[in-house]
This record gives structure tokens, sequence and C-alpha cells, in this order.
């Protein structure tokens, strides 16, 4: 090892989902919209004045954050922005979980929080989810130095009563919570209520999933103006201007662009629950999802090599091959002519495999 190795900050990183560029794919591995961005997003993208690029954006995101508090009946003191959630939750383990108590998350959940764990030095412990793949509210009853998990779960896609989450919070007014909302808007119940009792919650979401704009990078938090505070903080120390124009202009669009919204939303919860009776006929099991994926495992054939095969015929899901999970897939929903292509695939593999 060379002398100034020994002063590296080293890390196993974050492994991101597949990005194949094949004409004829089916890309069902990243939980991004099928769907293109909302009218109102395009015409903002087209009203973007080249020339403007020269200048730098508003580091406020101000047209952003007015557009977000209105639609949430919030005060824009309440609200936080950054280039994707992924960037609001980073600055959020760097805000906040600063003790030596460990950070509590499940043991299987977004594959990120311990990576960021670990880059900065946070002492963490993972619960275990129960054998439903279901956080258990005790669990983070005991005592720690911060909280944070998605609701719903990911990649399980369970939703959490929200008055378990409540007792969570009255259980740790101490330290600050964390709810990853990244999927929500696909039929779960939202926290956001609970922001007004308890100044320790964060609400954080993202633009990739349910607003068509993972291109863009797009996430924002909601929580009390203490919470935001520091995480404004925490930005103006390394980047004043995190969010570009056109993300800020784009963004706001895809806000009002309420209907829109909705009815994509709509289209891919129908989806979603014709594909659960689709994978129940062909003998799959998986757990009631809301959010735009489905975890599914199948009795008779390993995932990996059902993943390999999907893989060779351009279909596109994701594999995760740490313990516990290994034989399942994360199936992202698709629109219906994409799905329809995939039970194309697994009604004939299906065949293959019982002969």
């Amino acid at each position: 090892m060379s002398e100034w190795e020994k002063n590296v900050r080293k890390v196993e990183p974050y492994t991101p989902g597949e990005q194949p560029d094949f004409t004829d794919m089916i890309k069902l591995n990243t939980n991004e919209n099928p769907y293109p961005p909302s009218p109102g997003v395009i015409q903002a993208l087209k009203e973007t004045a080249a020339d403007s690029l020269r200048l730098y954006p508003d580091p406020a995101a101000s047209e952003l954050v007015k557009a977000l508090a209105g639609y949430h009946n919030v005060d824009p003191d309440q609200v936080f922005v950054g280039v994707g959630s992924d960037d609001v939750l980073a600055m959020s383990f760097l805000a906040f979980f600063n003790s030596k108590k460990p950070v509590l998350f499940p043991d299987i959940t977004y594959s990120f929080y311990d990576v960021w764990a670990e880059l900065f030095r946070i002492p963490y412990h993972r619960p275990r989810l129960d054998d439903n793949f279901r956080i258990r509210k005790t669990d983070y009853f005991q005592e720690n130095g911060g909280i944070i998990f998605p609701n719903p779960n990911a990649p399980t896609g369970l939703e959490m009563d929200l008055k378990e989450i409540e007792e969570i919070l009255v259980h740790n007014r101490d330290v600050v919570v964390i709810i990853d909302e990244a999927y929500v808007d696909f039929g779960a119940s939202s926290a956001l209520p609970l922001v007004s009792r308890f100044d320790n919650l964060l609400i954080v979401r993202t633009f990739s999933k349910s607003r068509c704009l993972a291109g863009l990078r797009i996430g924002y938090a909601i929580g009390s103006p203490g919470l935001i505070r520091y995480l404004n903080d925490v930005k103006y120390s390394f980047n004043s201007y995190t969010m570009s124009r056109t993300a800020i202009a784009a963004g706001a669009a895809a806000v009002r662009d309420q209907n829109y919204f909705e009815d994509t939303c709509a289209k891919i919860i129908d989806t979603r629950e014709w594909a659960k009776q689709e994978l129940r006929k062909l003998g799959f099991l998986f757990p009631d999802s809301r959010t735009n994926f489905i975890f599914a495992t199948h009795p008779s054939c390993p995932a990996e090599q059902l993943f390999s095969e999907l893989r060779k015929a351009h279909i596109f899901v994701r594999h995760f091959p740490q313990e516990r999970i290994r034989d399942y897939l994360r199936i992202t929903i698709g629109t219906r002519t994409q799905m329809e292509a995939l039970f194309a695939f697994l009604q004939t593999y299906n065949r293959t495999i019982r002969q």
C-alpha cells in the first residue's frame, strides 16, 4: 500500500441499478416511471433560455420551494430541495446523525443507508425485519442516535401503518426520525400530517418515481423550520448551487401539473394490481406492494437463474444477492405493454421449467 493510501477514506460504495442501452429492451430494474414528464415540464424545458445558463441558479431554489410548499400546504421555511433524494438524505445524515449512539434502520432496506453511515463514520444498527418482511416498531424503541426507514419500505414494497410510525416518534422525541417516502404516491399513506406535531420528524421525497423526472435529479424534504435551517447550513457549507436552473423550472412545472401526476400514478397502480394477479397465476409469491414495483419469488425457480434468462431476452429486473432476499426479484411496474411482454416471457419460461 502506498503511503498516501493510509489516509484515504475507504468505503464500499452503493451499487446503482444497471443502465443498459438496447433499442429493444424492457427496463424494469430501477423503479423509474415508464411515462414521459408532464406537458408542463416539457414546456418549461423549452422556455429555458440558453443564454440564462451562463448565470448561476437561485441558490434557494425559491420557485421550486414555493411550489412544493403550496402543494403540501406548509410554509416555505419547512421545505428543503436537493439534487435527488439521495442528495437530501446524504446531507441529512451529515446534519442530524452525529451522536455516538447507533442510527437505526432495517436490515433489508435501501442499501445506500449503510454506505452513508460508513462514509461519514456514523455508528449504526440494523434491526431485523420479521419473517414477513415487516418493520417491528418495538425494535425502534431502544436508545439510538437517530432513525431512518422508507415507507413503503424498499425493496419489499410494504407499508407501515401511520399509527405505528407515530408510536416510534413518541418513543424517540430526542433524536431525528427520517421517513423516506420515495414511493408513497403509489397508494400508501404519508406521514406528513405528523410533521406539525413532531419537530424532529423529517419527510424525504423524490421526483424520480411518481413525477417522471429521474433524469433531472430532484428531491426534497419537509420538516420543522429548525430541521430545514440545519439542512441549509450543511448545504451552504459545501455547495450553494445544488439545483440547476433547468431542474428548478421543470420541478416547479411538475408540481403544478397535478392532473397529469394523478393520472400517471393511477395508471401505475392499476397496472401493478393487474400484474399481481398475473404473477399469482404463474405461481409467484410476493409481499403486498404499495409502490411502483413488486418484490417476487418463485418456489421452483431460483431468482438468479430467472434474472439471467430475463437479461438474455433484454428484459431487465433487479436481483439482490444478499442473505434473506437472494431468491427474490424486484420488478418495476412498466407500461401495460411492457408488462404484457414480461408475462409472455414468464409464461413460456414457466412451461419450460415444468417439463
